[in-house]
């Protein structure tokens, strides 16, 4: 061996050059995850089932809360990234990010975070209301929670995650003063566990028999045990929605057909579907599964149009 080799063998690890691909203003967009941001467009989900999504005033607020919620979740992902800048170098893939990378310096990521956290809720009581700035602050509770500690807690991670999405689905009928139906509410959330925890056992498959794995419950969970959260959570959102459907409200519909009761044939599709990739391991992050299968996509389109004849009553 030479000595060259020998010096390179005994010279301490370096973390990454910063990144080349922007300068600070392109990582803290990068850390920001703008790929995430499809996730709320769930702000919509509330005043969409109660029909009252094309006024100007609702167009007005959901926009308004779709920022504000997006502001909420880029705080949350520069303090995560900031928090465990040092583990994200030691990984292949995470190194790659801004704050791993030194595009963004640590102590910029968390000034960033902590400004975003704080003006999104006091612009939601100015703009929306206190119902809708206390839940932005619930949810940086609950997210900053989940970066510190709660990640680490069987079962409770899958529930932290869960109710974000949950949130992101209540949000726009709070800013809206629009009752939440307890079905609707019951289809989103175990909606959102059937992805959350068939996005988790894909993980632990993926990983079977691997060494690192990205999640450090992946090691705790088995995939009998997810696999059975998956199956339950599926089951008990198609029951909510079934009944969601059935539940006139006491308004008799005037419409050609039934549609509110014929959108949970597509729903069920779309659940059966989904399914295919969670028993396979390939269900990874929902907007990807849905955007990466045309049949999935095209029953979504369909559930979407049936639903809306139903709310249009046409």
């Amino acid at each position: 061996m030479t000595e060259t080799a020998i010096l390179r063998q005994r010279a301490p690890e370096q973390p990454p050059a910063p990144s080349r691909r922007g300068g600070l203003l392109a990582g803290l967009l990068r850390t920001a995850r703008p790929r995430q941001w499809v996730k709320n467009v769930l702000v919509v989900a509330a005043p969409a089932a109660a029909g009252e999504l094309f006024s100007r005033h609702a167009l007005i607020q959901l926009a308004l809360v779709f920022v504000l919620f997006t502001a909420c979740a880029a705080a949350v992902y520069l303090v995560n990234d900031a928090r465990d800048a040092d583990a994200d170098r030691a990984h292949p893939v995470k190194r790659h990010r801004p704050v791993a990378a030194g595009q963004v310096p640590v102590p910029v990521a968390y000034a960033v975070g902590g400004l975003l956290g704080v003006l999104a809720p006091v612009a939601a009581a100015r703009l929306c209301g206190p119902a809708v700035a206390a839940l932005l602050t619930a949810y940086l509770a609950l997210q900053l929670a989940y970066c510190i500690s709660l990640k680490h807690v069987l079962v409770v991670d899958l529930a932290v995650v869960t109710t974000g999405f949950l949130m992101r689905a209540m949000v726009g009928g709070l800013a809206l003063g629009i009752p939440l139906s307890r079905w609707f509410l019951i289809t989103t959330g175990f909606g959102a566990l059937f992805m959350v925890s068939a996005k988790r056992y894909s993980e632990a498959v993926q990983m079977a028999g691997k060494a690192g794995a990205t999640r450090a419950l992946l090691t705790e969970y088995t995939t009998g045990y997810l696999r059975f959260v998956w199956q339950l959570a599926a089951g008990v959102a198609v029951l909510g929605y079934c009944l969601w459907a059935m539940e006139e409200g006491g308004v008799p519909h005037t419409s050609v057909l039934p549609w509110r009761q014929l959108s949970m044939i597509a729903f069920i599709l779309a659940i059966l579907r989904y399914a295919v990739f969670a028993d396979r391991g390939t269900a990874g992050e929902p907007e990807d599964v849905v955007l990466r299968d045309r049949a999935l996509a095209l029953i979504g389109v369909v559930w979407v149009a049936m639903y809306g004849l139903a709310v249009a009553n046409w």
